[in-house]
């Protein structure tokens, strides 16, 4: 069984079990979030598909972690100019680990 759902503006295709990064969420490490926009829900070869989203169906995940990512450095430069920037980022992710999917 698995499900694609849609958070932080990108679309992951999960299934139990399965630790996953996704953008940063507002939830404490070792509480449970409900993930509602679910697009795609597959049982047994069996398939719905939302339009936009799957009515009634939720995907249950506990938060494992939260962190920032790696840096990620932007550097700006013009010759002959004297002109340089340089400026750095590190995105916030929220781990969290699938344990139910309902349809």
């Amino acid at each position: 069984m698995y499900a694609v759902i849609k958070t932080g503006g990108k679309q992951y295709k999960v299934a139990v079990g399965e630790v996953l990064r996704v953008e940063k969420l507002n939830a404490e490490v070792n509480t449970t979030v409900e993930l509602t926009d679910v697009l795609l829900v597959s049982n047994n070869g069996e398939i719905k598909v939302g339009t936009p989203v799957v009515e009634g169906a939720k995907v249950v995940a506990e938060v494992v972690a939260q962190g920032k990512g790696a840096k990620v450095v932007n550097f700006k430069y013009k010759p002959k100019t004297g002109y340089h920037r340089k400026k750095g980022h590190r995105q916030l992710f929220t781990e969290i680990k699938v344990t139910a999917i309902n349809a």
